[in-house]
């Protein structure tokens, strides 16, 4: 079956995913039909509702290629919060400014199962907090105040 891109109209986004209980070939391949999507659509991350599964599996460009995280939460959250521009592949065209801690420690099981945990900071600790985002069923306009929220969801609609 192949997956596609799911916009920012789909009901699915806004729902919470539910945790992975096996790593099995069904996972393995979800992981790897992702990763394609993804990198046809030159992200940088992605999350498994945004291709229509409500499975807590996320992936990060990272500077050692494309890492797999199941069942991804954060652990640890600087005080230290900055503003950066964020995008979104399913809201295509669209960027806003999202406050989000500066650096957090996330705790995953990676396509082998292991536990992994990792220190993210900057761009990458703000691609985690994205994603998990999706987790959750919340989109970058989730994140901001209700003017923007207006603005931007008009320039969705156009």
């Amino acid at each position: 079956m192949k997956r596609k891109l799911l916009n920012c109209k789909d009901p699915v986004l806004k729902k919470k995913s539910e945790p992975v209980r096996e790593i099995d070939q069904w996972v393995k391949d979800l992981c790897f039909e992702m990763k394609e999507i993804m990198e046809q659509s030159q992200g940088i991350g992605l999350a498994a509702p945004q291709v229509g599964e409500l499975k807590r599996i996320i992936l990060i460009q990272t500077k050692d290629g494309i890492k797999f995280f199941i069942n991804p939460e954060i652990i640890q959250k600087s005080d230290e919060v900055e503003f950066g521009e964020e995008g979104c592949l399913s809201l295509p065209g669209l960027t806003l400014k999202i406050k989000r801690p500066k650096e957090i420690k996330v705790r995953a099981m990676d396509l082998e199962g292991r536990e992994v945990e990792i220190a993210a900071k900057d761009l990458t600790a703000r691609i985690f907090q994205h994603e998990i985002d999706h987790l959750e069923g919340l989109l970058i306009f989730d994140r901001v105040g209700f003017w923007q929220k207006i603005k931007s969801k008009r320039m969705l609609n156009k």
